[in-house]
This record gives structure tokens, C-alpha cells and sequence, in this order.
């Protein structure tokens, strides 16, 4: 199979898995306009779960004994939570407390 042919059939399967995952829930649940309570509830929870085990995996190599002592961390998520607790913005919490995070891993730390 030349180069081309393979690069054609990677795209074409990787179209029909997206278009598949996004036509998925239609075909599932067909016309009804309220989806099955499992759904609702997992559309309730998983946003948390998600977000509290990418916070654990984030955290996982931090070493309060050990130098920087997680300081940077801990001003990292500090900022985080005031941050989204102040101005309800997702995107503007995580990206000013990486950056915050980041220049004192970088230039302070």
C-alpha cells in the first residue's frame, strides 16, 4: 500500500469514528427529548470525578519533604480555587494558575 493510499485510509477511519461518536447519542435514544436518567446522572458526576482525579494525577510526584516542598503547587491550586470561586471561569483559573505555576517552577523555584 503506497504512502498516500495508508494517509487516505487513516483520515477516512478517523471521520467515520468521529462522525460515529457524535451521531452515537441520536441513535441511541432517537427522538426522545429527555435522555435516560443513567445519562443525567453521569452527565452530573463525571465532570467532578474527572477534574478530582486529574487534580490527584497533577499532584502525584509532589514531595512535601524535598525541596521546593510543593510550594509552587500549592500556589498553583490555591490560585486555581480562589480564582474559579471568584470569577466562576474555568478557562481563566486553569490558565492563570499554570502560568502562575510555571514561572515559579521556572524563575523562583
Amino acid at each position: 500500500m503506497s504512502e498516500f493510499a495508508y494517509s487516505a485510509v487513516l483520515v477516512a477511519v478517523i471521520v467515520a469514528v468521529t462522525q460515529l461518536t457524535r451521531f452515537l447519542p441520536f441513535l441511541l435514544f432517537g427522538g426522545k427529548k429527555q435522555p435516560p436518567k443513567a445519562v443525567l446522572y453521569l452527565g452530573r458526576v463525571l465532570p467532578c470525578a474527572i477534574m478530582g482525579m486529574l487534580v490527584v494525577y497533577c499532584l502525584r510526584n509532589v514531595t512535601p519533604l524535598a525541596a521546593p516542598y510543593g510550594i509552587p503547587e500549592l500556589i498553583g491550586v490555591v490560585l486555581a480555587v480562589v480564582l474559579h470561586v471568584w470569577k466562576r471561569n474555568t478557562l481563566l483559573s486553569i490558565g492563570v494558575s499554570t502560568v502562575a505555576y510555571m514561572v515559579l517552577v521556572q524563575a523562583v523555584f
